[in-house]
C-alpha cells in the first residue's frame, strides 16, 4: 500500500506502531468533540446517519455509534491499519450499526449522503483543502450538517512555537524531526483555514458550534482550533 500522507507522515505506518501515548496524542480533543457533538444532535433535531471523516481510532465514531443505535455511521481513514482495528473492534464489543472505508481527502465519494458529516483535525494534513471542503459538503443531505474541526493562522502560529519548544528540549518522548514533519503544512500555513475560506469554498458562512452547543467551562484550543458547522439547506 502506499503511503497515506507523502507530504507529512504516514498515517498507516503511524497506526501499525502506535502506542497509547501516540493514540492520546492523535486524538488530544476527542472528549471535547464528544460532548459538543451530542449537544448540536440534541438541539439540532437527531441523526439517522452520520460520516467520521478522519475518524483515526474511532474514538468519536464509537461514541456517536453507541449514543444513536439505530443511525448508521461509518468511520473513513487514509490508513487500513486502524480500520481494521476499528472494524475488530466493533465485532469484539457488538456494535451492529457501525462500519469502516477507506478514504483519503481531498477524495471523497461515499456513493451516498449522511445527515452529520464530521471531519475534525484531518483537513490539517490536506493541502487541497476546496476540492476537500466541496466533497465533504456534497456527502451531507439536505437539511444535514457539516461538521469541521480545522486549524487556522493563530494555530499555525501555536504548532511553531511547540516545535520550537520541542528543538530546546532533551525530552525523549518527544521528537522534535517527527513533529515537523508530522506538522509542516500546518506550520508553513499551507493547510490553514479560516471562516471566509470555508465560505468561499461552499458559498454559505460555517457557524460556530458554541452557537448550538453547550462550550466547555474549560479552555481548550478553540480560539485556534474552531469547531464549526455549515448547515445544508432543505
Amino acid at each position: 500500500m502506499t503511503e497515506t500522507h507523502q507530504q507529512t507522515i504516514d498515517w498507516d505506518e503511524f497506526w501499525r506502531t502506535a502506542d497509547e501515548d501516540d493514540q492520546q496524542s492523535a486524538t488530544p480533543s476527542a472528549h471535547h468533540v464528544r460532548a459538543a457533538l451530542a449537544d448540536f444532535v440534541a438541539e439540532t433535531g437527531g441523526i439517522d446517519s452520520v460520516a467520521d471523516v478522519g475518524c483515526g481510532p474511532g474514538v468519536v465514531t464509537f461514541d456517536v455509534a453507541e449514543r444513536y443505535p439505530d443511525a448508521d455511521v461509518v468511520g473513513y481513514d487514509a490508513a487500513e491499519a486502524i480500520l481494521e482495528e476499528n472494524r475488530e473492534r466493533a465485532a469484539a464489543d457488538e456494535v451492529d450499526n457501525v462500519s469502516f472505508e477507506r478514504a483519503v481527502l481531498p477524495a471523497f465519494d461515499p456513493g451516498r449522503q449522511f445527515d452529520l458529516v464530521l471531519c475534525y483535525g484531518t483537513l490539517a494534513y490536506v493541502t487541497e483543502s476546496e476540492q476537500a471542503l466541496q466533497n465533504l459538503y456534497d456527502a451531507v443531505a439536505p437539511g444535514g450538517h457539516l461538521v469541521l474541526g480545522y486549524v487556522n493562522e493563530f494555530g499555525a502560529a501555536q504548532f511553531r512555537a511547540q516545535h520550537a519548544e520541542l528543538r530546546e528540549s532533551d525530552d525523549p518522548r518527544r521528537d522534535p524531526d517527527e513533529y515537523g514533519r508530522r506538522f509542516r503544512l500546518v506550520m508553513d500555513e499551507e493547510t490553514t483555514l479560516s471562516f471566509d475560506a470555508i465560505r468561499n469554498a461552499l458559498g454559505t458562512w460555517p457557524r460556530s458550534i458554541w452557537e448550538v452547543a453547550e462550550k466547555p467551562e474549560k479552555r481548550w484550543a478553540w480560539s485556534h482550533v474552531p469547531l464549526v458547522y455549515v448547515p445544508k439547506p432543505e
